[in-house]
């Protein structure tokens, strides 16, 4: 039987970025998400938070600590995976995403998040307006020319 393992979460980084990198060069950060949920409690709506550890590799790891900061917001698509380790005797395990795709996103408002003090993104510039080719100047007729409406074909 197939199995499919993909999430895509949307949420707000919890703590500042610490990059680092392993022996053989490639850069890893390790990001908690806070992701927000409306649930009905009684006759009130409350924010529920639910916190996710996730994994960034190489580039994206690399821009999330160019990039990002605590508070600022962000979408993450990858998979899960399972950690297991034993500390004193007892055995442990929890559930991480490893994250495939990063996405930046804009704060609205001109908020910037409260973030960790880095740059923003380069904003984009839009492309040049295109402007219509330049009209020639009808040319004028030669004396005594006839005129292209009265040509036969």
């Amino acid at each position: 039987m197939a199995s499919l393992n993909s999430v895509t979460l949307m949420g707000n980084i919890t703590r500042d970025i610490e990059l680092r990198y392993l022996a053989n060069g490639t850069a890893v950060t390790d990001i908690s998400l806070a992701v927000n949920d409306k649930v009905k409690k009684g006759e009130e709506w409350v924010d529920e938070v639910s916190f996710v550890d996730v994994t960034l590799w190489a580039r994206q790891a690399e821009v999330a600590d160019e990039y990002l900061g605590k508070g600022k917001p962000v979408i993450i698509q990858g998979r899960l995976k399972q950690e297991s380790w034993e500390t004193d005797g007892q055995k442990r395990s929890k559930i991480k995403v490893i994250c495939e795709k990063l996405t930046l996103v804009p704060r609205s408002g001109g908020d910037d998040g409260g973030g960790g003090g880095r740059a923003a993104p380069p904003a984009r510039r839009p492309p040049p307006a295109r402007r219509p080719p330049p009209q020639s100047e009808p040319s004028p007729q030669p004396s005594g020319g006839v005129p292209d409406e009265d040509i036969p074909f």
